[in-house]
């Protein structure tokens, strides 16, 4: 069953999830979460701390009003820790509240929890025990069983205080359904598991929700009873406060948060620990420090003084079971995923730019505490090359750098006081610079007219293709200069255009000169044309005088 679902939209692949799961059993896929579901012990970490609400519980509110379709008595087993949840409200009025929803009665938990602790203490004087750790809260059973599987036999054998009240309420009320609610998303999963016990789980947060679409408010009214000392089970050692602590061969502890309970596995793995009771929480806190409680009603002290104020200091009165059926079957559960090999480890972190070890940062940007776990991951088929910031950032510089390096175009970098930051190798060359420590940290007047620079900052408006001569470098270049809002800096593209404009003078040169040589031409030609004329025009007066004089002889005769 999946107890949690993804919202993929509200997933912003920020890797937050991962780096507060206890047992990485979150998997990435095209910048998604996916929760890996034979690796996941349900502690709801990735619930509570997911920025964008992105994780969800499944929400079995529908499948209880199904089940009062039926007809047959539905009845609310009330984790503890509601006393906590809702301030200043005791069972009774809980009890009414509910019952306005249409359900046939609510019961405390801590009535199964004592139970529970009874049979705790049969282990621990009739049995011949070495290390007994608490069965209650089912996220650390699925994490023996899942990671610490031969420690499974230091395991109580006994079922938790959520399935032992609600095989009581179904051995005295003929028929009945049974709905545990509290601040928990693993009893999701120990409902589905162990079925025929418990027929649907709902959260505080639910239940809540269903009163106010119902316009039902709980009566702020608290009640009162001395045999209520299991009512202490939600809190750090709440079981041992309950227990007799009677038998000088053990010794009793709590440990709660699952990073606590897994180092105290380990102890006992190594086999430095012998003879003890310990009672073990997965939540920071115990039940008060729950998932749905940390997310939305948070408030240690507090709801420890709630539960505190309203347990008794006995045992409630209750018909103990029989050892049969308070017996609870640990088995081993399997993981899918192999180790790789040492080879693939390595190639994938070369593949990750991990050449040498220092090149490791285990920095945990990725949510594996080492690039080594991270590689595993890969290989898994759980985590991908590119959630790796230091080597998106390093190959996002290289690739700037390459860019920088290879542009034929100058690039000067300055913030708002016009202070050189970066300067590339052609800029260098432009401006005759040896090295660019020569002029970083410096005022950019040492090197250009900040002129311009001054009033692209002030009128933030870029200026675009300037042509300018640069005297005292011999340079033509042609000028562009940026301003970035955002990250408060002047960008200067100077594009060397000296050939370009030596070309362009050479040929205006040219030019000059052809028109120079032409125009020569022409008036060489006319002065030609006019003495071809001058003397053409002297040569037709004489012909005319001469024939005119030939014209008059003739008519004489």
């Amino acid at each position: 069953m999946e107890c949690l679902t993804l919202k993929k939209s509200n997933c912003k692949n920020c890797y937050k999830c991962i780096r507060n799961c206890p047992v990485k059993s979150i998997r990435f896929s095209g910048n998604q979460a996916y929760i890996i579901g034979d690796e996941c012990i349900m502690c709801g970490h990735c619930f509570v701390v997911c920025p964008q609400n992105a994780k969800q519980i499944v929400d079995e509110t529908e499948r209880v009003k199904v089940l009062m379709q039926t007809g047959d008595p539905v009845v609310v087993s009330l984790a503890p820790s509601f006393t906590a949840n809702y301030d200043g409200v005791g069972i009774e009025a809980m009890r009414e509240a509910v019952k306005k929803l249409g359900f046939y009665d609510a019961e405390e938990t801590a009535i199964g929890a004592t139970m529970v602790k009874t049979e705790y203490e049969r282990l621990l004087n009739e049995e011949n025990r070495d290390i007994v750790i608490s069965s209650c809260c089912h996220s650390v059973n699925l994490l023996i069983q899942k990671y610490f599987p031969k420690l499974i036999p230091f395991l109580a054998d006994v079922v938790s205080p959520m399935q032992a009240h609600c095989r009581d309420i179904k051995r005295r009320i003929p028929n009945a359904k049974t709905v545990f609610i509290g601040p928990c998303i693993a009893k999701l999963d120990e409902a589905e598991h162990y079925e025929g016990i418990v027929d649907a789980v709902l959260t505080f947060d639910e239940l809540t929700a269903w009163f106010k679409a119902e316009g039902i408010t709980p009566e702020q009214r608290t009640d009162s009873d001395e045999n209520s000392r299991a009512r202490f089970f939600p809190t750090t050692g709440g079981i041992l406060k309950t227990m007799a602590l009677d038998n000088p061969k053990y010794t009793y502890l709590a440990v709660d948060g699952v990073e606590n309970c897994m180092s105290s596995l380990r102890d006992i793995e190594s086999g430095n620990v012998h003879n003890c009771f310990i009672e073990m929480s997965a939540c920071t806190g115990s039940c008060i420090g729950g998932p749905v409680m940390e997310k939305y009603h948070r408030s240690p002290i507090k709801d420890y003084v709630s539960v505190a104020n309203y347990a008794g200091a006995r045992d409630f009165d209750v018909a103990q079971p029989s050892k049969r059926d308070m017996t609870q079957v640990f088995e081993i559960i399997e993981q899918g995923s192999d180790m790789p090999g040492e080879d693939e480890i390595r190639e994938t972190l070369l593949q990750m730019g991990k050449v040498k070890p220092e090149d490791e940062l285990n920095c945990g940007s990725c949510g594996y505490n080492t690039c080594r776990e991270k590689a595993i991951a890969i290989l898994q088929g759980k985590a991908e090359i590119s959630m790796c910031l230091p080597y998106l950032k390093e190959k996002a510089e290289n690739l700037s750098d390459t860019i920088a390096r290879n542009t034929p175009n100058g690039l000067i970098v300055l913030n708002e006081k016009l202070e050189v930051q970066q300067v590339n190798v052609a800029a260098r060359r432009i401006l005759n610079l040896r090295s660019s420590e020569d002029i970083l940290g410096e005022q950019v007047v040492r090197v250009l007219d900040p002129k311009d620079f001054e009033q692209v900052l002030s009128s933030g408006r870029s200026m675009r293709h300037k042509k300018e001569y640069l005297a005292e470098y011999g340079r033509y270049i042609e000028k562009t200069i940026v301003y970035d809002k955002d990250y408060k800096i002047l960008l200067g593209v100077l594009r060397d255009v000296t050939e370009e404009e030596t070309q362009r003078e050479k040929k205006e040169d040219i030019s000059r000169q052809t028109i120079e040589i032409a125009d020569k031409v022409v008036d060489k030609q006319m002065r030609i044309v006019q003495e071809i004329a001058s003397l053409l025009g002297e040569t037709a007066a004489e012909t005319k005088i001469a024939l005119t004089k030939l014209k008059e002889s003739i008519s004489d005769e």
